[in-house]
């Protein structure tokens, strides 16, 4: 089928929960990319008989296209000759292409690879505003998904000058413009104040009421959150807390999320924000003291961050943290000043079943998704590639439908300090189909804003996924039987067959014009970037 074409798929399944539909065997109308309430009775048709039809994936937090990511790829060499990702063979003989796979595989590789699970829409969680037009460079290599990504600026020097002299409204207005100048789609916040401390020589900050860069962490929280929400920006802040990856860390999560109590906010990686006990002496889980305060509070929706057992890359602007993952592993790292933005550091790792802090880590995350009331507000992620690769979501489904694979990994690891958790104490539930595609597709995209991804109602882009049903969950979800985008055929029979390029999601919101001569005249103070070059413009 060619893109723009029509297409009656026929006889699936189809879970579609952000219109009630639970399975029921209906057909599923494709026409112009979209799907449409009916077709001539002549269009062609696909079977999907016995088959499982979904809405396309949708992925809110990911590091796939960005210079770190870069820095990432160059870190570890030797995986270019270990993990080759050849070229697919597309439909007609279509030129594709080769690269190299592992924890941070090659821009197209990476458009590849997605699809090949059934993802259709892709964000990079974490871009320094003087990259972007790197990751938009990325972002064009990087076939097969939709895309967009979210802009730093929780250790923006300009907008913490802002703040402290009590400027809220013009911080306001400079979210709005660093948005539009980058093509960002979201605000994101990275141990918010601690960065730019720990970057001028001194600690990384502790609780959100320590002053850091002249203002606290609470202050920046507020302020960036409130603008995100005037500016009525589709996605809420992005927030990765304070402490971060630390002992005793859900006393941060918690002061945050009480710091922003009625204000809509989303929590990335919950689980690396999830632990009891006391820093170098004890770790334990506090994902149920974390997850009865999301269950009670509907403004808070959050992404997992789950950690899977084998390598990993972390990947992160949080750079007093990489220091400590360096010190502690003593792995080969690197951390870079991005001017005056933000920070990056890098450390590969690798999460082994019987090391007792990477147990209660997957515990942890597990323990998030099976105590959640409501899977429209917790969406799966591992922090590609922080805690694992995305092409570990598969395993992971399995884990969260199955307690029976659950239980037999559990038995495996370090019990050190899994006494008293949850999953300890056996959780029984098992997600349902249609939970799953709340947490991968429908709750992603209603969190984004995203109103035609997501759904198969009359309207939506055709993004949809087929998968056989079979017994072992991993391998349905790991090799769909035909993926669409965009109502094009792009995967028949588990085999990529066509690569087409994605759309780029970005916003523009309004500001007042009176704010840019003091943000044109700290560029000329600080910046080696002149204010007229700093924007993206793309054609």
């Amino acid at each position: 089928m060619t893109a723009g074409g029509r297409l009656r798929i026929v006889g699936g399944a189809i879970h579609d929960p952000a219109n009630g539909v639970d399975g029921e065997v209906r057909d599923l109308l494709i026409e112009d990319g979209r799907v449409v309430t009916s077709l001539p009775d002549d269009a062609p048709t696909l079977d999907a008989r016995g088959m499982v039809v979904m809405p396309g994936g949708v992925d809110i937090h990911s590091h796939l296209a960005s210079s770190s990511c870069n820095h990432a790829r160059r870190i570890e060499p030797e995986e270019h000759a270990a993990c080759p990702a050849p070229a697919p063979r597309l439909a007609d003989g279509a030129p594709s292409r080769s690269g190299t796979g592992g924890t941070v595989p090659s821009t197209f590789t990476t458009g590849y690879r997605y699809a090949g699970l059934g993802y259709t829409t892709v964000f990079d969680a974490a871009v320094a505003p003087l990259t972007a037009r790197h990751t938009h460079a990325e972002l064009d290599d990087t076939p097969c998904v939709d895309a967009g990504f979210y802009a730093l600026m929780g250790n923006d020097d300009y907008l913490l000058r802002q703040i402290a002299a009590g400027e809220r409204g013009r911080a306001r207005d400079y979210v709005a413009w660093l948005l539009g100048a980058t093509g960002a789609y979201a605000v994101k916040i990275v141990n918010a104040g601690g960065v730019a401390a720990w970057k001028g020589g001194a600690r990384d900050v502790n609780g959100i009421d320590d002053a850091a860069a002249g203002v606290t962490p609470r202050a920046i929280l507020e302020t960036l959150a409130d603008a995100a929400n005037a500016l009525q920006l589709p996605h809420p802040v992005h927030i990765h807390c304070n402490n971060l990856g630390l002992a005793g860390n859900s006393a941060t999560t918690l002061a945050t999320m009480q710091a922003l109590a009625g204000r809509r906010a989303h929590y990335t990686h919950l689980q690396f924000q999830s632990y009891g006990g006391e820093p170098g002496k004890s770790w334990s889980s506090a994902a149920r003291p974390v997850m009865e305060y999301v269950n009670a509070h509907r403004e808070v929706s959050v992404d997992v961050g789950q950690v899977m057992f084998g390598p990993a890359m972390t990947v992160t602007a949080d750079s007093p943290l990489e220091y400590l993952l360096y010190k502690s592993t003593g792995r080969r790292w690197t951390n870079i000043d991005v001017e005056l933005e933000t920070g990056c550091g890098i450390v590969p790792l690798n999460y082994k079943e019987k090391a007792a802090v990477a147990a209660l880590q997957w515990v942890v995350g597990l323990e998030l998704f099976l105590l959640s009331e409501d899977p429209w507000r917790v969406v799966l992620s591992t922090d590609h590639p922080n805690g694992g690769s995305f092409l570990a979501y598969p395993q992971l489904i399995q884990l969260l439908m199955s307690r029976a694979a659950r239980d037999a990994q559990l038995a495996r690891v370090n019990q050190k300090w899994l006494a008293g958790s949850a999953m300890a104490d056996g959780l029984a539930r098992e997600y349902t189909l249609n939970e799953i595609a709340i947490v991968t597709r429908a709750g992603p995209a209603r969190l984004l804003g995203l109103t035609r991804k997501g759904h198969l109602g009359p309207g939506a882009d055709a993004d949809v996924t087929i998968y056989s049903r079979e017994a072992d969950i991993a391998h349905m979800f790991s090799t769909p039987r035909y993926v669409l985008k965009a109502g094009e055929l792009i995967v028949e029979e588990a085999q990529l067959r066509r690569a087409p390029a994605g759309a780029r999601f970005s916003q523009q919101p309004g500001y007042d014009d009176a704010a840019l001569p003091s943000i044109r005249d700290h560029f000329d103070r600080y910046s080696t970037v002149s204010f007229e070059n700093y924007p993206v413009r793309r054609t």
